[in-house]
């Protein structure tokens, strides 16, 4: 993937008080608890991660933050902003954009034009423009592909502006759908498992790519691999079971001996874990399939 700046040129401007509050935040599915009084800050222009085992309540986590969740308790603010009330689908307008796990691309659509839906909230013409074939309609639709293929150009997936999804391997869509978070020029970018489906030799480009973004928007990201995290993050808070167990610099966090317990499944400080601190870290920073951390088993995530 490419690095640099943001596409385009129109996003809402951001500023240092684009800071993402979470305070205490609970959620209950039937006996199940989710969240448990999460709390958390995820700082402007800086790459904020959040890890935990399988289970731990992560994407629980992004989906209240984008209101398709909503906590029993707590409170949530971006930019001073009260969030708890804000339906989905005025995030965009916001300036809050989230990738999913899977790639959630539409298979009859292009590449380019999967993007241009992620710029909606940035067209200028409206719907009755559009409808009727004005010129203003016309001119904001060039204006829009032109920010979509920017988009895809950041990504690394500008040479497949015209293919169909379904004839791109996954690493590729992903990169379709992250370039659609990024057309509209979010000022909070919630990044769900970006590296899933990317090849080894890819992750240094989209830690570059997550690099370059921060300088422009709060970036918060879910992610797996330990090794992509430990470079791009700034901070890292540390689910476990709904609650947060740790956070810190990826220095601190990968130290510490509940993180060490959460991950391999064992006291860190009686030493049940079988490993020592060398080994430890190995296991944190390459979650390789059918590690211990790996095959844990939790209820839901």
């Amino acid at each position: 993937m490419n690095s640099g700046s943001q596409a385009g040129g129109e996003r809402p401007g951001a500023t240092a008080d684009d800071i993402l509050h979470v305070r205490g935040v609970s959620v209950h599915f039937g006996g199940l608890v989710a969240l448990d009084n999460v709390s958390l800050t995820a700082q402007s222009r800086q790459v904020t991660g959040i890890i935990g085992p399988n289970g731990a309540g992560k994407t629980t986590l992004l989906n209240v933050l984008c209101g398709f969740v909503r906590p029993q308790g707590g409170t949530i603010s971006f930019g001073g902003r009260e969030l708890a009330r804000i339906r989905p689908h005025r995030l965009a307008r916001l300036g809050i954009a989230r990738t999913l796990q899977g790639v959630g691309l539409f298979s009859g659509l292009s590449a380019l034009e999967n993007v241009m839906v992620g710029a909606t909230s940035v067209a200028r013409a409206g719907f009755w423009p559009g409808l009727l074939g004005l010129p203003r309609s016309d001119a904001d639709e060039k204006r829009l592909r032109a920010l979509a293929q920017a988009a895809l150009e950041l990504t690394g997936a500008g040479d497949y502006a015209e293919a169909m999804p379904d004839t791109l391997a996954h690493g590729l869509r992903k990169r379709i759908a992250l370039a659609r978070a990024l057309v509209a020029r979010p000022r909070l970018l919630l990044l769900d498992e970006p590296a899933s489906g990317l090849a080894e030799d890819e992750l240094a480009g989209l830690g570059d790519l997550i690099t370059s973004l921060a300088r422009e928007c709060t970036v918060v990201v879910i992610e797996h691999r330990m090794d992509l995290m430990m470079s791009v993050c700034q901070e890292i808070f540390v689910l476990d079971f709904g609650k947060v167990i740790a956070s810190g610099t990826p220095e601190q966090v990968q130290a510490d001996p509940a993180v060490t317990a959460a991950y391999l499944g064992a006291d860190a400080e009686t030493g049940d874990a079988g490993t020592g601190d060398g080994q430890v870290g190995a296991n944190l920073a390459d979650p390789s399939p059918g590690s211990a951390k790996d095959s844990k088993e939790r209820a839901s995530d």
